[in-house]
C-alpha cells in the first residue's frame, strides 16, 4: 500500500551520492522504498530535512529538490524459520527448532527432534515458504549406515520425491537422496580437491557415489584421466548420467566394484591421486589407496572420523602407521583439517598426504 511521504527529488544521475548524504544524515526511512521514474529518483525520509540538512543536500547536489510523493513499503522478509513460525508454535518448540537445512537441489532435508514430530507439517511447509526454490522438504529418519551410507527419509511438506539436480561450482548432478549418498555440506572439498589436481594425472575416486569430486576435476582440467569406482549400483547409474550432463565421457570412467577388488584386478600401480571419502571406513582401504598410486609415489585425499577430543595428529600418525604396514611411507602430510561436525563431539576431517 502506496504512503504518501516526504523525500529528496534528484535526477538518475545523483541518486548514488544523494543516498550517501542522506544516510550520513541519518534521514532515510528505512520502512519505505526508494522510488524511481523515468528521469528522476526518489529518496524517502523520516522528518522534512532542516535548513542546514537542505544545505548539506544543496552543496553537493544542486538539483536536490524537497517533494512529497507516494512512496511503497519495504517488503520485509522473514529470515528465520523462528521467525516466521513465532506466535505458531510455544516458545519452547520455537528453542527447538532445527538452525538450518541441507539444501539439495529443489530438496531441503532436516533433523527433527522428537518434540519437534507432531509439528512437523507446520515446520515443513514454513521451509518451503521460506526457500523459493525448495519443492520437496524431507525429515531424516535414520543415521547414514550400511554398505552404501544411506538413511531413511520422509517427506514432511511438498512434493512426494528423493530426486532432483544439484548445482554446484558450475556442474550439475542427478541425485537421487533415497539411493545413493550426497553431501552438500562437502562442496567446498570438492572444489579444493579439483583445485589440486594437475594436467596430465590420472587419478582414482575410490568411493565415487553420484560423481561431486571425479566431475569438478574433469571440468576443471584439460588432460586428465578419472576412474569413478563405487559398490552402489545406483550411485553408477547417476554418476554416468552426470558424466553425460557435464560432458565429461572421455575423462571420467564410472566402474562398479568393491574399490580393493577393482584396484587389485586393473588398477595398480596407475595413479598420481587417489580420492578416500568413506569415512566411516576408509582406513580399511588405505592398503588398496597404496597399490594404485605409481612405485614413484603420489598423494592420498584421506577422509575419516574423528572424536571432538582427539587431536588432528593423533589421527595422522594412526594413518601414517597404516600406510608403513601396507609397504609404503607418507613423505609429508601436506594438508589437515577438520571438515565438518556430523555428531555430538564428531567431526569428519581430511588429511592430503605425499606417499612414496
Amino acid at each position: 500500500m502506496p504512503k504518501k511521504s516526504v523525500g529528496i527529488k534528484v535526477r538518475k544521475i545523483n541518486a548514488g551520492k544523494t543516498i550517501v548524504i542522506a544516510n550520513k544524515l541519518e534521514l532515510v526511512d528505512k520502512v519505505l522504498e526508494i522510488q524511481k521514474d523515468r528521469n528522476f529518483v526518489y529518496v524517502p525520509l523520516t522528518h522534512q530535512p532542516s535548513e542546514d540538512e537542505l544545505e548539506e543536500f544543496r552543496s553537493q547536489v544542486a538539483d536536490a529538490k524537497v517533494s512529497n510523493y507516494s512512496f511503497e513499503e519495504r517488503v520485509r522478509r522473514v529470515a528465520t524459520l523462528a521467525e516466521l513460525l513465532a506466535g505458531k508454535l510455544a516458545p519452547h518448540i520455537i528453542a527447538a527448532l532445527p538452525h538450518s537445512a541441507d539444501i539439495v537441489g529443489s530438496i531441503a532435508i532436516i533433523e527433527l527432534s522428537p518434540e519437534l514430530e507432531s509439528h512437523r507439517d507446520v515446520i515443513g511447509n514454513a521451509i518451503l515458504k521460506l526457500n523459493k526454490n525448495v519443492r520437496t522438504v524431507l525429515a531424516k529418519a535414520s543415521a547414514v549406515s550400511g554398505t552404501y551410507r544411506l538413511r531413511e527419509l520422509r517427506v514432511i511438506a511438498g512434493e512426494p520425491n528423493t530426486v532432483t539436480i544439484h548445482r554446484e561450482y558450475g556442474c550439475k548432478y542427478y541425485v537421487d537422496l533415497a539411493k545413493a549418498y550426497f553431501s552438500p555440506r562437502l562442496s567446498y572439498e570438492h572444489h579444493r580437491v579439483a583445485s589440486l589436481v594437475r594436467e596430465g594425472e590420472t587419478v582414482i575416486d575410490l568411493f565415487a557415489g553420484v560423481g561431486p569430486f571425479a566431475v569438478q576435476i574433469a571440468r576443471a582440467r584439460e588432460d586428465v584421466k578419472i576412474y569413478a569406482v563405487d559398490a552402489n549400483p545406483y550411485a553408477i547409474e547417476f554418476l554416468k548420467k552426470n558424466v553425460r550432463l557435464n560432458r565429461v565421457e572421455n575423462k571420467v570412467s564410472p566402474i562398479l566394484g568393491d574399490a580393493a577388488e577393482v584396484v587389485g584386478e586393473k588398477m595398480c600401480g596407475i595413479a598420481d591421486r587417489v580420492i578416500m571419502n568413506l569415512p566411516e571406513k576408509a582406513i580399511e582401504f588405505v592398503c588398496a589407496s597404496c597399490k594404485a598410486l605409481r612405485p614413484a609415489g603420489g598423494v592420498i585425499h584421506f577422509y575419516g572420523f574423528a572424536k571432538a577430543s582427539e587431536p588432528l595428529g593423533s589421527m595422522e600418525v594412526r594413518f601414517a602407521g597404516t600406510v608403513e604396514q601396507c609397504g609404503r611411507k607418507v613423505e609429508k602430510v601436506l594438508f589437515s583439517r577438520l571438515v565438518r561436525a556430523t555428531a555430538p563431539y564428531e567431526w569428519q576431517f581430511v588429511l592430503d598426504a605425499q606417499i612414496i
